[in-house]
């Protein structure tokens, strides 16, 4: 418990960080994804190497990675690129898609560096967000034996984070079901790590669900 109690409250001051940053300081989005990378990889990295002593492959099993284990995950990942884009085609006229591109560019996003930022999205923010989320969080609570507390408070964490970048998305009601649709994706990305003792499985359907996110990014920008 006591392990699980400094993940939380660490977990909690690099969330908060990251809302300073990114909303209040308002920085652009080289800045913010520099800012990212350091808290969400570096200081679990610091963590469990001096507080838990650990070797960080061995921390996160990834020495126990096997292909077989992806199955599932390549599974789910092509349902969830499925589902985000048939959930665009029935919300679409929902969405402020000026609001959005607005957005946008006042953190420098646009038609010109769009596909970098889409690269960058797809492959590495996934990637932070599931070594963080998933690995450091989730995987850390789960096997000190607080198997409620790691899906429950690792998902709400997960939905949380996001609602700052959704906030000006959608109206009132569609951000309520956005964060009770990210609230279930992280339990579902929970189960899926719990088969396979580490984060790929849920790293490769963040991947294909951030695809069909930035295919939608891609016709908004250039409609």
């Amino acid at each position: 418990m006591k392990n699980s109690k400094k993940v939380i409250y660490l977990s909690l001051v690099i969330c908060i960080s990251m809302y300073i940053i990114e909303q209040i300081l308002n920085v652009n989005y080289f800045v913010k994804s520099t800012c990212k990378i350091v808290l969400f990889t570096l200081i679990p990295y610091l963590y469990i190497k001096i507080v838990k002593k650990k070797n960080i492959k061995n921390s996160l099993h990834l020495g126990k990675f096997q292909l077989k284990r992806l199955k599932l995950g390549l599974i789910l990942g092509f349902c969830s690129f499925t589902i985000v884009i048939i959930g665009y085609i029935i919300f679409a006229k929902y969405i402020d898609t000026q609001n959005l591109v607005d957005q946008l560019n006042k953190i420098k996003v646009n038609k010109n560096n769009f596909i970098y930022i889409g690269l960058y999205i797809i492959f590495v923010n996934s990637f932070l967000e599931e070594f963080f989320f998933r690995g450091f969080i989730f995987l850390n609570i789960y096997e000190e034996g607080n198997k409620y507390m790691a899906y429950i408070y690792s998902s709400a964490l997960f939905a949380l984070y996001h609602m700052g970048m959704i906030k000006s998305w959608f109206n009132i009601y569609l951000i309520i079901l956005c964060i009770i649709s990210l609230m279930v994706i992280g339990i579902v990305f929970n189960y899926l790590n719990t088969k396979s003792k580490n984060f790929i499985n849920s790293w490769i359907v963040h991947i294909l669900a951030d695809i069909s996110i930035i295919l939608i990014g891609f016709k908004i920008l250039w409609n």
